[in-house]
């Protein structure tokens, strides 16, 4: 697949909106359970990968992992395999599910796109982090419950928003 200008530039852009919401403080919400935050750090990933493809949800994914390998002050996300591996998976699988889902309501497929991209991060990661040995299985679960549920909502919400406006913009340029 070739990387147009437009692509690279989207690339950068919902790239730094995920370092931004890092660096910020606002990605990152503080929650009382064994994970610490809950986070909205993948939503560019997902975006990216809704609106120009898997490529480039790819590479927005990348970014994030990158940024939060080295930014994390939890000894889980310094293994590049549970902080950066997973998180190339999220606007691929966001996009096929939109594409899927697209046919039928678009703004069901953004919907749909913003929870199975939060499902990707979650599952993966966690998945990541319980085959590395850092969690036991029953902590992982007990977080993907209490983290992997409201970020999901969130998620879909913010997707489902966020995205349709930005396709209305796109398809009338």
């Amino acid at each position: 697949m070739k990387l147009t200008t437009r692509k690279i530039v989207i690339t950068g852009m919902l790239g730094a909106v995920s370092i931004i919401l890092g660096t910020s403080g606002m990605g990152l919400i503080p929650v009382p359970t064994p994970a610490g935050n809950a986070t909205i750090m993948h939503v560019p990933a997902i975006l990216g990968g809704v609106l120009e493809g898997p490529v480039v949800g790819l590479l927005i994914g990348l970014i994030f992992g990158i940024f939060s390998f080295l930014r994390t002050p939890n000894p889980i996300f310094a293994d590049p395999l549970v902080a950066i591996l997973p998180r190339l998976l999220i606007g691929v699988f966001s996009y096929y599910v939109y594409l899927l889902f697209k046919r039928k309501n678009t703004n069901l497929a953004l919907i749909v796109a913003g929870v199975i991209g939060t499902a990707t991060n979650t599952i993966l990661v966690l998945g990541m982090a319980v085959l590395r040995g850092y969690l036991p299985l029953t902590a992982a679960a007990s977080v993907a419950v209490l983290h992997g549920i409201p970020e999901m909502v969130v998620a879909a919400i913010l997707v489902g928003l966020i995205g349709k406006a930005l396709l209305h913009y796109l398809n009338n340029q």
